[in-house]
């Protein structure tokens, strides 16, 4: 069984993690938590290290605007999964959305802690609502919730390289989560520029591409089908495999509420593409 790390490690701060972790957005839509739960279990004895979710990962509604019945918390069901969390585990989150305040921000905060059930928040990143613009202000409120010691670490969700160095001249930022594909690639700059400021770059939608929220999809470009039929795997493994050979700052978090799934995307960090795949894709 392939495990996480297949995809070597990487640094999170000055914490070091497997580059292959675990999205949790779509642990949510079965009304049979069972499943998901199985699913986080199965994914740390696998080696991953590095999970990420958000207290308004929730089904129905939520940010995927799916399921029935009562309402079901990705930071609850890891809670459920992995309470007491391993050692090495790191529990990344996101606050931000929707917060106009500085108290709706706090309030994300102990949301966050409360669901969870920690103290502290390993990595608590800022997510943006637009591209561009100040966030001194939100991240200031964060970087003092970091100095009470209730947040390990910092990091930036839906950021720009203008928005990093401003955010880092107020706190370290250990990590840039943006999306990311190799056909949604508006951050190819951006890789490099975060590796040299000792930055780890987190992508999300590495499977879904341009479908974002809507997921996985067959329709693949020919490079990506014939590069799979080569190494014998799936078109979506070969998309996960190219993200993370975008460099070694890269931390892939794949996330998925399937059990087969999750073996797949784990194993895409051995996958080993070539020069001249690389430029095919």
């Amino acid at each position: 069984m392939i495990r996480a790390d297949a995809a070597g490690v990487g640094k999170l701060g000055d914490r070091v993690v497997n580059r292959l972790g675990f999205g949790s957005m779509r642990l949510t839509p079965r009304a049979d938590t069972s499943v998901a739960i199985k699913v986080v279990r199965a994914a740390v004895e696998l080696g991953v290290d590095h999970i990420d979710t958000a207290a308004f990962y929730v089904s129905p509604g939520g940010v995927l605007d799916v399921g029935e019945g009562a309402p079901r918390y990705a930071t609850e069901l890891i809670r459920k999964a992995l309470h007491p969390y391993p050692r090495e585990l790191v529990l990344a989150t996101k606050v931000g959305p929707w917060a106009e305040t500085a108290d709706d921000l706090r309030a994300h905060v102990h949301e966050n802690l409360r669901r969870l059930g920690v103290e502290r928040l390993d990595l608590v990143n800022l997510r943006l609502t637009g591209r561009g613009g100040s966030l001194a202000e939100r991240f200031r409120v964060l970087a003092d919730l970091r100095a009470e010691g209730l947040i390990r670490d910092l990091g930036l969700s839906n950021a720009t390289l203008d928005q990093v160095d401003e955010a880092s001249a107020i706190a370290p930022v250990v990590c840039v989560q943006n999306s990311y594909a190799v056909d949604l690639r508006r951050d190819d700059d951006l890789v490099p520029a975060l590796a040299a400021r000792g930055i780890a770059f987190v992508p999300f939608f590495a499977i879904a591409g341009p479908r974002r929220e809507d997921g996985a999809s067959d329709d693949h470009d020919e490079a990506v089908r014939r590069i799979a039929r080569t190494h014998g795997v799936t078109p979506h493994q070969i998309r996960l495999a190219w993200t993370l050979h975008q460099g070694p700052n890269v931390l892939a978090i794949p996330g998925t509420g399937d059990p087969r799934h999750l073996r797949e995307n784990i194993a895409a960090g051995a996958v080993r593409l070539t020069a001249d795949e690389l430029a095919a894709l």
